[in-house]
């Protein structure tokens, strides 16, 4: 396993969203051997070292993780914001630079767009450290980690907390190709052609307080090179007006003089910022993966599992004379007032009853034949939903097909991703949506829901018809 801090981190949260499948007897002892053994040997129980043993235990896998996935995704849209840097740069200075033997290259016009530049720069990673996402649209349209399968989805509750950072990193990496390219660019035509410089502005400017400000501006590589610091009669001597106005005794000799400070200006002020702002946002990456990685929930119980001795005695009962837990749950609750509708894995076909299809404004579907890409866009279209309106959704299950880790997952990225407080009514259907489920088929769904925090998800009986939807039937003692 690497010591890259976000490969880490989410190769953690992959490992530990697998773990929740497992019986938690099973959890300790696989975690107090590892610790064990590594006291043996002197090391140090770290992540890297459990994920690489765990990864070594289970053997090559053919399929990409849910990590490698995630890291592929970002890898690509650091690809395109370099190619989209490259093209754009050498067309930008292509225009700025642009002389046809008339009127001169206007550096006024040169020190507004690098200064548009320093501002853009600026601005990408102001709104990064702030948590803002403008862009939070593109990352829906195409999704961090496509296909199907249960695996792809572990990393996405953990990943969005650093999408403001890694959408910045890979900006600042396209603005960096971009001024590199702009200033290849900017070299090849200052030998290639006969460029003519100049300065000019409608405001009553006078040289000397321009070439103030051309000072101010070339004070960080002035003691370097002093000649990419133009003096005053440089300054006076390209001065130039209106067309038809330029005066006999200016020298085009001049003109092109100005070339080392438009190379300097833009490397100091271009790409420099865009350099140290990527070093800035690849390091905070890396310091919130390991924040994150040291505050995982995940972390402090294995942490508990491998300092805390397993006693395993062959009974989940402190004694051996206790008979198996045969009481039944019963926590069924009434089924809340929600437009929402989502049937999973095809529940409610062919055919939706019609006491649940009611007054339903949005009836979407998931699970089973559906993409992760359709889920992923389920997702997001119920959580816009409920950022204005309700604040339950109804999820349709087949009441005779046991609970699966993919539901699982599945609604883990819904907590994540649906506002705080949001409740899912669990509703089990039977084959014949006239009859209520039967009890023994209730009950492994209670015992699913139980597994959630918070009641965030809680079970609810179909209402029959003729009935409200809200009564709360099917007493199971």
């Amino acid at each position: 396993m690497t010591d890259n801090p976000l490969r880490l981190l989410l190769g953690f949260d992959a490992q530990a969203r697998r773990d929740h499948s497992q019986p938690a007897a099973f959890l300790h002892r696989r975690d107090r051997k590892f610790a064990l053994v590594c006291r043996e040997q002197g090391l140090a129980p770290e992540a890297a070292r459990w994920l690489t043993h765990l990864n070594r235990l289970s053997g090559p896998d053919a399929t990409p993780s849910a990590a490698e996935q995630t890291l592929g995704f970002w890898r690509r849209v650091s690809v395109g914001f370099i190619a989209a840097g490259l093209i754009i740069g050498v067309l930008t200075m292509t225009g700025l630079l642009f002389y046809d033997g008339g009127q001169r290259i206007n550096i006024t016009v040169l020190l507004a767009f690098v200064l548009l530049q320093l501002v853009l720069a600026l601005f990408t990673s102001v709104q990064a450290l702030a948590g803002w996402q403008p862009w939070h649209w593109l990352l829906r349209r195409f999704p961090a980690s496509p296909g199907n399968g249960v695996n792809q989805r572990v990393s996405q509750g953990v990943i969005r907390k650093l999408h403001p950072l890694l959408m910045a990193k890979a900006a600042h990496l396209g603005g960096l190709c971009f001024a590199l390219s702009g200033l290849g660019t900017l070299l090849a035509m200052v030998v290639v052609q006969d460029l003519a410089f100049g300065w000019s502005t409608t405001l009553e400017t006078a040289a000397v307080s321009y070439q103030q400000l051309i000072r101010i501006i070339a004070a960080p590589w002035a003691w370097l090179w002093p000649g990419a610091a133009p003096d005053l009669a440089l300054v006076e001597a390209t001065r130039f007006f209106r067309a038809g106005t330029e005066t006999a005794s200016a020298d085009p000799a001049l003109w092109g003089q100005w070339w080392p400070f438009v190379t300097m200006l833009w490397t100091t002020w271009v790409l420099l910022p865009r350099l140290l702002l990527w070093l800035l946002a690849t390091a905070l990456i890396r310091q919130r993966a390991r924040r994150l990685l040291t505050s995982h929930p995940a972390m402090h119980a294995l942490l508990y599992r491998m300092e805390t001795p397993a006693l395993d005695t062959g009974s989940d009962h402190n004694d051996a004379d206790d008979l198996p837990d045969t009481r039944i749950r019963n926590n069924l609750l009434p089924l809340p007032d929600s437009d929402t509708l989502l049937c999973w894995a095809g529940a409610g076909e062919p055919e939706l009853p019609e006491a649940l299809r009611s007054g339903k404004q949005r009836i979407l579907r998931a699970g089973g034949r559906a993409s992760l890409t359709d889920d992923e866009q389920t997702l997001n279209q119920i959580a816009d939903h409920l950022k204005t309106r309700d604040n339950a959704v109804i999820l349709l299950t087949r009441c005779w097909e046991p609970p699966t880790g993919e539901l699982h997952d599945f609604l883990d990225a819904a907590r994540d991703l649906w506002p705080g407080g949001t409740q899912v009514a669990l509703v089990p259907l039977a084959a014949d949506s006239n009859r209520e489920p039967d009890a023994h088929q209730i009950q492994p769904w209670l015992r699913f829901s139980e597994r959630f925090s918070n009641d965030f998800v809680r079970v609810s009986l179909p209402p029959l018809h003729g009935q409200p939807p809200d009564a709360v039937r099917g007493e199971y003692p």
